[in-house]
């Protein structure tokens, strides 16, 4: 079993591409996922003073940080991977493939554990 986090920037919501750049941009230095945490604790507060503010917060290299999101390094897969969501059905999220099975919205655990269950009954 593997966990595969793709982008998917809610088109509703005008700030959401340059947070999930900035996300990346984090990746470079080793904090995607510390900076994803931030992004969901500080949702909607993603003006370009907020992104790098939290990405001094965690000690980034400012500059380089900067540099990556002014120059949108990495816009296009942001684009590639909304762009995938579309084309497997996605339109909301969080959504959640399980062996190519959507599970949409926050679920409990439960749900989880069946689709998983499900899923590893249909490999056997």
């Amino acid at each position: 079993m593997r966990l595969v986090y793709k982008d998917f920037p809610l088109p509703s919501h005008s700030l959401a591409m340059p947070a999930h750049e900035a996300a990346r941009c984090a990746g470079d230095q080793g904090r995607y996922w510390a900076y994803h945490d931030v992004l969901f604790e500080r949702q909607p507060r993603f003006e370009r003073q907020d992104l790098v503010d939290y990405a001094i917060n965690l000690n980034l290299d400012r500059e380089r940080f900067e540099r990556c999101l002014d120059g949108h390094q990495y816009r296009a897969a942001v684009e590639a991977d909304f762009a995938e969501g579309r084309e497997l059905g996605v339109r909301s999220t969080p959504t959640f493939l399980i062996n190519g099975k959507p599970l949409v919205g926050a679920q409990p655990i439960e749900n989880f554990r069946a689709a998983i269950d499900e899923a590893l009954r249909v490999r056997r």
